[in-house]
């Protein structure tokens, strides 16, 4: 059943995804327009805790696997549940949407292990070619890291379609971009190529909130979204200047909103008509219940005045530094969690 703020927003332009692969959500989901997911350690953990997929778990248990390799098993499952749904939106896309996001092993960035580089380099394209392989509509979320950065070249020149992701300045997003396509053009061909470039939107203005608190009240809560509009326009003219087959696109993503003054759709409206949105099922569900009727906002910066504002008060590389090592610690964290929940659920279902 399509709903009626929803499809105002898909008629923008923009492509909604949903920030989970809960089977119940995404039958929501898809049926309010929704053209993908994605998936992390949280979702899978809160899955796992519903009960609803004892019978899947009991069964890997059985099969005398360790928490680890049952995670990751349970995970590609699960994921690949979400991608059979999506999968008549690839087909009819001809590959433009449809796509399911799989998140690689977030431990590789665990401070307490200090991996070395090259080391995590290798894991990194290791582990996108095996949880890539043999999935039409799947892409590969690999974290816009020092390893991270240095690892999708070579797994976007094996032909793994990439979502770079923890993206928070255009410093991050140019390396991203250069890597990927200078991997993608050692392809045969770029018939398949698609990658897309996951920029945090929410959690930049979490940031100034706390860190530059001089900003007048117009313009605090705005950089954020300057930020990713900015970005967002840069990649259009690189991928105008080298034009693909399929569209090479931005996520707007972390676009739930961290301040209760906020409307739910805040970033939803700021950023739409264009690429992406992957949005909280809480962020969709508020807007499907709403009577909003949305149009294109993307390319509407704020004021000059505020822009200079924001310009002067915020330090790029600081912020960056900050959000990445928060961001880390938010991947990381949450993996150690989902293990722990494993190893919860495997003893419930011994006592049964």
């Amino acid at each position: 059943m399509t709903n009626p703020a929803i499809s105002s927003l898909v008629q923008t332009g923009t492509k909604l995804y949903l920030d989970s692969i809960d089977p119940d959500l995404v039958k929501q989901n898809l049926a309010w327009g929704a053209v993908g997911a994605t998936s992390n350690p949280i979702i899978i953990s809160n899955l796992i805790r519903t009960g609803r997929f004892d019978s899947m778990i009991g069964e890997l248990v059985a099969q005398g696997l360790d928490d680890d390799t049952l995670c990751w098993k349970l995970t590609d499952a699960l994921v690949s549940q979400a991608q059979k749904e999506f999968l008549p939106c690839w087909e009819k896309s001809n590959g433009n949407t449809g796509w399911v996001s799989f998140e690689l092993d977030p431990l590789l960035e665990d401070p307490a292990v200090n991996l070395p580089h090259a080391e995590r380099v290798e894991r990194y394209v290791e582990l996108g070619k095996k949880w890539s392989a043999n999935h039409a509509n799947r892409m590969i979320k690999v974290p816009a890291t020092p390893a991270g950065l240095d690892a999708v070249g070579p797994l976007a020149a094996h032909g793994v379609t990439l979502n770079v992701t923890l993206i928070f300045t255009t410093r991050q997003y140019r390396i991203a971009r250069d890597n990927v396509w200078a991997g993608a053009k050692q392809r045969a061909s770029l018939d398949r190529f698609k990658s897309v470039y996951s920029i945090f939107v929410s959690r930049v203005d979490q940031y100034t909130g706390e860190n530059c608190k001089g900003l007048s009240s117009p313009a605090q809560g705005l950089y954020g979204i300057l930020n990713a509009k900015r970005i967002w326009k840069e990649n259009q003219e690189f991928w105008a200047a080298n034009p693909t087959p399929l569209q090479q696109e931005i996520i707007f993503a972390s676009t739930g909103t961290k301040n209760a003054a906020d409307a739910p759709w805040k970033y939803v409206s700021a950023l739409a008509g264009s690429d992406i949105q992957t949005n909280p099922p809480e962020t969709n569900a508020a807007v499907a219940a709403s009577s909003q009727e949305f149009s294109a906002h993307l390319t509407e910066l704020p004021t000059e005045a505020i822009c200079r504002e924001l310009d002067s008060a915020v330090q790029v590389q600081h912020m960056e530094d900050t959000l990445m090592e928060q961001g880390v610690a938010k991947f990381v964290a949450p993996q150690k969690q989902l293990l722990q929940t494993i190893q919860e659920k495997r003893a419930t279902l011994a006592i049964r």
